[in-house]
Order: C-alpha cells, then sequence, then structure tokens
C-alpha cells in the first residue's frame, strides 16, 4: 500500500519536472479571496485553489488566526519551493496558497511540455467523462450543485458524503451520509467523484484506499493538480481541473470575492483529463 500521500507525490514530481527552474520562480502576486486563493508566478503562470475558509475557526480572531495565514505584505516574492513547503503544514490557508502554487507550477509545466503523458485530454466536464452507466451506484465527496442536480435527474443512486450538512437542500437530504461515515459509502460504489478541496483537507487519500477493485474514481474542480503520475498510482481514472488563461484578471476578481460564476469559461479554461490504458 502506499505510504507516501497524493499531495506529497504531485510536489515531488512537480519540482522534479520543473528541474534548475525551480530555484529561479517566484510569487508575483497573490490573492486570498473569499472563495478560491490565486497566485501569479514571475513567469506569467497563473495557479489557483479552492479558499479553505472553513478549516480555520481561529479567523473570528485576528490575533489568534494570524498563525493560520501566510504574512501580508511578505508574500510576493516568495520562492514557489518556500511557499510550496507548506504543503505539509495544518494550516489551511497556508496549505491553500502552497496548492494554488503547486498548481501554478503544473500550468508552467504544460507550457513547457504539453498535456501531461499518459492522459488524454476530453472535451466537456469530468462528470461526463465518467459515462455513468443506469443503476450504477455514486459516492459523491462534497456537496457539488451541479452534479448532485444532475444525478437526482438521472435516477442515480448515489449518496453524498458531506462535512456540513446545512450545504444541502431539503430535496437533497434523503442522499445525506456524515463525511466520518466515509468507510459505509465508498467501499460500495461503483464510481467515485470528490472534488480537489479533498486535497486541502488531507482525506483524500484514505478515501481512495477505500475505494473496491474496479470502481471508477473522479477528482474535479480547481483545486485538483494537472500531474498525472501519482494520480495513476491511486487508478484515478479521471481529473478534471482548470488552467489559469488569464492571470491578472483572475486574481482581480478574486480580490472582489468572484467565484466560479464569475472566471470559468472567461479567465480560467476547465480542464479533464483521462488516463490512458497502462499509465
Amino acid at each position: 500500500m502506499n505510504t507516501t500521500t497524493l499531495l506529497s507525490e504531485l510536489h515531488a514530481t512537480a519540482l522534479e519536472r520543473l528541474g534548475p527552474e525551480a530555484e529561479t520562480l517566484k510569487l508575483e502576486r497573490a490573492v486570498l479571496g473569499i472563495f478560491f486563493t490565486g497566485v501569479k508566478l514571475n513567469n506569467g503562470a497563473g495557479g489557483m485553489c479552492a479558499t479553505p475558509v472553513k478549516t480555520v475557526p481561529e479567523a473570528v480572531c485576528c490575533p489568534s488566526s494570524a498563525n493560520a495565514m501566510p504574512t501580508p505584505g511578505k508574500i510576493s516574492g516568495l520562492s514557489v519551493k518556500q511557499v510550496m513547503d507548506d504543503l505539509n503544514r495544518p494550516q489551511g490557508l497556508r496549505r491553500g496558497l502552497a496548492i494554488a502554487t503547486l498548481n501554478a507550477v503544473a500550468e508552467t509545466l504544460w507550457k513547457r511540455d504539453g498535456p501531461p503523458a499518459g492522459t488524454i485530454q476530453l472535451e466537456g466536464d469530468a462528470f461526463d467523462a465518467l459515462i455513468l452507466e443506469p443503476g450504477q451506484s455514486v459516492a459523491l465527496v462534497g456537496a457539488f450543485p451541479p452534479y448532485l442536480r444532475e444525478l437526482r435527474r438521472r435516477n442515480q443512486p448515489f449518496k453524498v458524503l458531506e462535512l456540513d450538512p446545512a450545504t444541502l437542500k431539503p430535496e437533497e437530504l434523503p442522499y445525506y451520509v456524515p463525511a466520518e461515515r466515509a468507510a459505509e459509502v465508498v467501499p460500495f460504489a461503483d464510481v467515485f467523484i470528490t472534488t480537489g478541496t479533498t486535497l486541502i483537507n488531507g482525506s483524500l487519500d484514505g478515501l481512495l484506499q477505500l475505494l473496491r477493485p474496479g470502481a471508477k474514481a473522479a477528482i474535479i474542480g480547481p483545486t485538483t493538480t494537472l500531474i498525472a503520475e501519482p494520480y495513476a498510482r491511486r487508478n484515478v481514472a479521471i481529473i478534471g481541473g482548470a488552467r489559469v488563461k488569464a492571470p491578472d484578471e483572475l486574481l482581480d476578481l478574486l480580490a472582489e470575492g468572484g467565484s466560479g460564476y464569475h472566471f470559468f469559461d472567461k479567465t480560467v479554461e476547465r480542464v479533464t483529463l483521462r488516463f490512458s490504458p497502462g499509465t
């Protein structure tokens, strides 16, 4: 069984692929927005990550939240290696900034080398790439509204694992299972779908280990790092992430509280990758 975490493998693979450039890449600008955190590197590449506000209960008090956050005014100019060291820290906002930086490095690699080797780029949403069969059971991690609506429309058997049931509408509550009961749901699912935010809270590795052989797994959302091999080693079938096409415009939007409704298909391009056989 794999003893290293997916996030640590993504980190190591990114630095290995980057090579000597890792010594010169720095953060030019960073925005910790309400919904998403975004960065721009000094080579023009951008990356983003969901802002894990709920992981920072100390945020109700400025003095006690100071250690949970990157130091304002001292982020620009940091090396990407220094920022990505926070991938191993427990503080959610620091880890979120580090993942956004990791995703900007992944964008750097994409621009230099093309799409990740061993993957096929698909049109449309990652949900469609899974090709659900009637009657297949789905375990959905996180109350992701578009997927909840589509699963209900299709009468697909599914359960949604969620930390906060308040995020679900009344008609969605019959499908709700508390996140701590994942072991009762995930091993019996034919299809497993989670957002990349499970990378932030550290739950993704444990969830993937619960999958039964042959189950299809997809990791989706702007937080998902577009580097292939660590996912393939964990039998993930689909990753759906994002490429930042206009970093400055995106960061301006995030600074004004922008969400996916404001940047998708404008400053940010959705990307769906399927792993080739034998990857």
